[in-house]
């Protein structure tokens, strides 16, 4: 296994600033509800797993988690400025943990056929962000947290189906996606 700094952080930026961009943008976007059990930042949310799952194919997960937490530092420092203090909070302890877990089920998956481990990690690390990211947020609040939930958990489960389609086009590609260091 390679060790956690031997990716040099150059050759992971764009993975890393995808996930900047990803979290950025979907900490913001989720202070706007479309209706009373979606938020917008649910169709831009799945997208970091698309990120990590295109980097731990590439480069394996030692760089994914480095990736992971990278991401997750910086993003954390932009959204205190984009979003309410408590979102942001709430949303990098639920982001860290979901890709922690994607990656463990990513790399359980990996040897199995092209779809199952960015599909089934998605999912998983899906639930987990979610549960954790929409209690650390708004419970206590008047918003109806447990609906909005639930519909962002169906649209990160239909976003994890869709986002296939990207991950099998870049799946020939991934020289590009994270270069040799």
């Amino acid at each position: 296994m390679k060790n956690f700094f031997q990716t040099p952080l150059l050759t992971l930026w764009r993975p890393i600033l995808a996930m900047l961009i990803v979290i950025s943008s979907s900490n913001y976007l989720v202070q706007f509800p479309i209706n009373d059990w979606l938020t917008w930042g649910a169709f831009t949310f799945p997208v970091a797993f698309l990120v990590t799952d295109l980097t731990n194919r590439a480069v394996g997960a030692t760089a994914a988690r480095r990736v992971a937490w990278v991401g997750f530092a910086i993003a954390v420092l932009l959204s205190l400025a984009l979003a309410p203090w408590r979102i942001a909070v709430a949303s990098g302890l639920a982001f860290i943990v979901g890709q922690l877990f994607d990656i463990v089920a990513f790399n359980r998956l990996r040897a199995q056929s092209w779809w199952k481990a960015p599909l089934i990690g998605s999912i998983v690390a899906s639930v987990v962000d979610t549960g954790i990211f929409f209690f650390l947020a708004f419970a206590g609040t008047d918003l109806d947290w447990l609906m909005l939930a639930a519909g962002d958990l169906g649209v990160k489960w239909l976003m994890a189906a869709v986002l296939l389609a990207p991950y099998r086009v870049m799946l020939p590609r991934l020289q590009r996606w994270v270069p040799a260091g």
